[in-house]
């Protein structure tokens, strides 16, 4: 964040200071987890389901925190800012937040966050928004390292994409910070409209509009409404905004009409978007390379490093902000091509040593992640003479009604795709049906209640060679399964290409 005095932080979120001398510096950065506080940063009390943040104020001041952005008094030096009472509009991001004081300490760490923005804006900060239905994270983690390859970046870790780690990942920014990428979810319309307010995007990428979230929102359509507040928020064509937009989607190209900026598409299907790939190829461990065509004509071979044919609309997407915000296509391609998986639990392709590998993409699942991580199973297996494809599944969150058809048509996805083994882990509902649906098309399943007792069926009958996929929804936990298949000691990462 940008150094100022706690004087300067009161005024600008509207509170008052408590046992705090106005003129103190604060550094930065802030933090809500009290075990990560440093000297000069600021704790934010935030309540949570187990412990109420202002509990821990004394104890970030001792290990060196500057200030404390609280609800109420704590006995340290701190900016306390006026609960809000119970709001309807705050009750998704604090289910133990009754007095509002959780919503008020956000709300606070916003309008820092927004103060920020506007200052390293008119500094040349470039913020770069990307939203989707799937792929986000792994969008945000490429462009970032296009972006690196021109100047200092900040990019959320993992999926600090909401509420809380939006504005946190905004106040990791200095003055040298060049660009900012920022990934934005939504839960509901009105969502990605709020995260765009915080920090106005000048670039914005929306990915797809699929069926995460489908509980929540209803329908697809609604999804799109959500997902195309970003392109509401982008400046005009002639302030420098660009809407990236997924021409092999029809409900987000269809979009453009709600956007002021200059619009960009890029797909693979499309052969009439302005950044598409050709000469899609996929090796054995299921990295594509590709050709990158740009607008100016010039032609780029990538050859990925990340795992899955459905990385190629992601590199697309990534390499069509990199071109917007300025660097040459041909740095680009090069930077696409160096780039390795950033975030944990995604996509992580792990060998033991006697040759079985794990795809561990267990951080979370919708159909359209499912679709494409099964893809990514059958294209490494068939690679291996003889090696068997294990389909490790739990359940897909958040469809609401539709989830337990989802569910069963996920098992004729394995089955068309020639899966080998099932492993439903899980006794809910959804996974319930899943396996009934998987073994009334003859497919080989084993029931696991549990995530133990799913290691342990895997485990028995793995063979050297083989590969399994790991995935589920992120309440699930099945990278237990994973860690218990590839413990760290064993782990082997993939080889990279010979360049």
């Amino acid at each position: 964040m940008i150094q100022r005095t706690a004087g300067e932080i009161a005024a600008i979120v509207g509170g008052e200071l408590h046992d705090a001398d106005a003129d103190a510096v604060v550094t930065g950065p802030v933090e809500f987890d009290s075990r990560r506080v440093t000297p000069g940063s600021v704790f934010l009390a935030l309540p949570g389901a187990r412990a109420d943040g202002h509990d821990f104020a004394a104890g970030a001041a001792a290990d060196g925190a500057a200030l404390v952005l609280a609800a109420r008094p704590v006995g340290v030096p701190a900016v306390v800012v006026k609960p809000l009472g119970a709001q309807e509009s705050n009750a998704d991001a604090f289910a133990h937040d009754p007095d509002g004081s959780g919503a008020a300490v956000l709300e606070a760490v916003g309008k820092l966050a927004r103060r920020d923005v506007d200052e390293l804006a008119a500094d040349g900060l470039v913020v770069v928004g990307v939203t989707g239905s799937a792929g986000k994270t792994s969008v945000k983690d490429m462009m970032a390292t296009i972006l690196r390859t021109d100047g200092e970046t900040v990019a959320p870790k993992g999926s600090f994409n909401n509420e809380i780690g939006h504005p946190y990942t905004v106040l990791r920014c200095t003055r040298d910070t060049r660009y900012l990428v920022a990934e934005m979810s939504a839960r509901g319309v009105g969502h990605v409209a709020h995260l765009a307010r915080i920090a106005p995007p000048r670039i914005g990428a929306v990915l797809n509009v699929g069926t995460a979230h489908l509980g929540e929102f209803g329908s697809r359509e609604t999804i799109a409404q959500a997902k195309g507040e970003l392109v509401e928020a982008l400046p005009d064509a002639a302030d420098g905004g660009v809407a990236v937009l997924n021409a092999d989607d029809p409900l987000v190209v269809g979009m453009a009409p709600r956007t002021r900026a200059k619009v960009v598409t890029f797909g693979v299907a499309s052969g009439a978007a302005d950044y598409r790939a050709t000469d899609v190829s996929v090796d054995d461990l299921a990295r594509a390379s590709f050709t990158l065509h740009c607008p100016d004509g010039s032609a780029h071979r990538v050859e990925l490093e990340v795992h899955g044919a459905h990385q190629v609309p992601n590199a697309l997407a990534a390499a069509a902000v990199g071109v917007e915000a300025g660097l040459a296509p041909a740095d680009v391609a090069a930077a696409l091509s160096t780039h390795v998986a950033a975030s944990e639990r995604r996509m992580e392709m792990r060998t033991r040593g006697d040759g079985v590998t794990v795809i561990n993409d267990s951080y979370n699942a919708n159909p359209d992640s499912m679709r494409a991580g099964v893809d990514t199973l059958v294209l490494a297996a068939g690679a291996r003479d003889g090696a068997t494809s294990w389909a490790v599944l739990g359940q897909m969150g958040e469809l609401g009604d539709a989830a337990v058809d989802e569910h069963s048509a996920l098992a004729g996805y394995l089955a068309d795709h020639g899966v080998d083994r099932l492993v439903a882990v899980g006794d809910s509902a959804n996974v319930r049906a899943l396996a009934d649906a998987a073994e009334s098309m003859g497919l080989n399943t084993v029931r696991a209640p549990e995530t133990g007792g799913a290691a342990e069926a895997v485990a028995a009958e793995i063979r050297p060679g083989d590969v399994a996929l790991v995935k589920a929804s992120y309440a699930d936990g099945l990278w237990r399964v994973a860690d218990a298949l590839v413990p760290v000691a064993q782990q082997n990462s993939t080889e990279r290409r010979g360049k």
